[in-house]
């Protein structure tokens, strides 16, 4: 099956929307079929070495799309869903 049976968010109580309706609309918003988040973040292009040194968690997306799933790109996208 390409796209999820199911997607479950959990925001550990910090968020301030309701977590189905978030997965509702984040399933609306993106591809998520392995295909859709491979094409989202560019996954295919070697962009993992850099992961190699000092993580990855936190570190700005660089302008060739290294680090491309920190990117904030779906917040407007998100906050207007709300």
């Amino acid at each position: 099956v390409a796209h999820p049976l199911s997607v479950y968010i959990d925001t550990q109580g910090t968020g301030r929307v309701d977590e189905d309706k978030l997965s509702d609309v984040l399933q609306q918003l993106v591809n998520l079929s392995p295909r859709g988040i491979r094409t989202h973040l560019g996954l295919n292009r070697p962009i993992y070495a850099r992961t190699s040194s000092y993580g990855h968690f936190g570190r700005t997306p660089e302008a060739d799309g290294g680090f491309s799933w920190e990117r904030t790109d779906l917040v407007d996208d998100l906050r207007g869903a709300f």
